[in-house]
């Protein structure tokens, strides 16, 4: 007789309240699967990470696994890093069953919890029609080389201004992608209005939330006739874990409407050779690996990106191609900001993209 297992597959943070806050969400979850074990790991940074998570539920005897990424939108992370760890623990385990799930995306509880957070920076509790036509409403997206990704946070932001009702909306990154924080708050403000609410769509704290909340003190110190509110970040209120249990329920092995979802596409461009599964920090890797013959499968990835700590890891998110755009990343930089994901490109790189920026090309 099988025995279910619940993993809950998180990016990982340098900022420890960020990790601490994971885990209080893992333990939420677990009030809602009191007969089930549940486990949780991340891909960098924090530990424990995925593959001790796994292990832990094996140890529980688990022979069925649902796995689901803790991430809002699937960008490279949710669509091939995790599914990749998860490949290479069903092959070396192949009396255990892994089925991965969604991300959290656009479910209506996403929704509102980021209603209910914005709600709560006003200081209300519902609004009217009207309400809320003198305020714009921006906002921060994280931010990756996806397109589909940024677009999911922008159809986020229209789908909340509209429910609410406000003056205007805009949707800014925190890295990556443009317009940046900084550039677009600028913007902004150049719209006139008297009161403008910044909501973080960010699961947790860390060293993004703070650079945001920064960010607006400095703009709103150029402008002090304008009234800026800074939105809490999701964290884990009710409506969050609700979208956890329904991508979890979604996935089980008796849902008779289980998506075909992340992993399948995975799988399919893995057939194609579009992605491979790599060796990656988030797994265990035996040390007897290393006297085996290389299987043509499982790659090292060299040219993995490092941010900003001692370890590198086997996962990439390319080269944005829009890196030097005017209102992008490049803006974080040049305002004397570190922006953490611009350490995955070689300095020679960001100087080609400027110059071909400066000449025009």
């Amino acid at each position: 007789m099988s025995k279910l297992g619940i993993m809950i597959c998180g990016h990982g943070s340098r900022a420890k309240s960020a990790e601490e806050e994971f885990a209080l969400l893992a333990k939420a979850i677990r009030k809602r699967y009191p007969d089930t074990p549940v486990a949780y790991g991340f891909l960098e940074y924090s530990a424990p990470n995925i593959h001790m998570g796994l292990r832990a539920l094996i140890d529980q005897g688990v022979t069925e696994i649902v796995a689901v990424p803790g991430m809002l939108f699937a960008a490279t992370h949710a669509k091939n890093d995790i599914p990749s760890v998860l490949t290479t623990f069903q092959e070396k385990n192949p009396d255990i069953t892994v089925r991965y799930g969604q991300e959290l995306g656009l479910h209506p509880s996403m929704i509102t919890a980021f209603e209910t957070r914005i709600l709560e920076a006003l200081g209300k509790t519902h609004v009217h029609d009207g309400d809320l036509y003198d305020t714009m409403l921006v906002v921060v997206g994280r931010g990756t080389s996806d397109t589909m990704a940024n677009a999911e946070a922008a159809k986020m932001t229209r789908i909340v201004s509209e429910n609410l009702g406000f003056g205007w909306s805009e949707t800014v990154y925190s890295g990556v992608t443009y317009p940046s924080v900084g550039r677009g708050l600028e913007m902004a403000l150049r719209l006139g209005f008297e009161k403008i609410v910044v909501a973080p769509y960010f699961l947790f704290s860390g060293r993004l939330i703070d650079r945001i909340y920064n960010y607006v003190d400095r703009v709103a110190a150029t402008a002090p006739d304008v009234q800026f509110v800074k939105a809490h970040y999701l964290s884990d209120q009710t409506h969050v874990i609700d979208t956890f249990v329904a991508r979890i329920d979604e996935t089980r092995a008796d849902h008779p409407q289980q998506p075909a979802g992340l992993m399948a596409s995975f799988q399919t461009r893995r057939a194609a050779g579009e992605v491979h599964v790599h060796h990656h920090h988030a797994e265990f890797r035996d040390p007897l690996d290393d006297e085996k013959p290389d299987d043509g499968n499982h790659h090292d990835h060299a040219d993995g990106h490092d941010h900003d700590h001692h370890h590198h890891h086997g996962h990439s998110h390319g080269v944005y191609r829009h890196i030097a755009h005017p209102h992008g990343p490049r803006t974080m930089i040049d305002e004397g900001v570190c922006c953490c994901f611009m350490s995955q490109f070689p300095q020679s790189i960001i100087d080609a993209e400027r110059e071909k920026l400066d000449s025009g090309d």
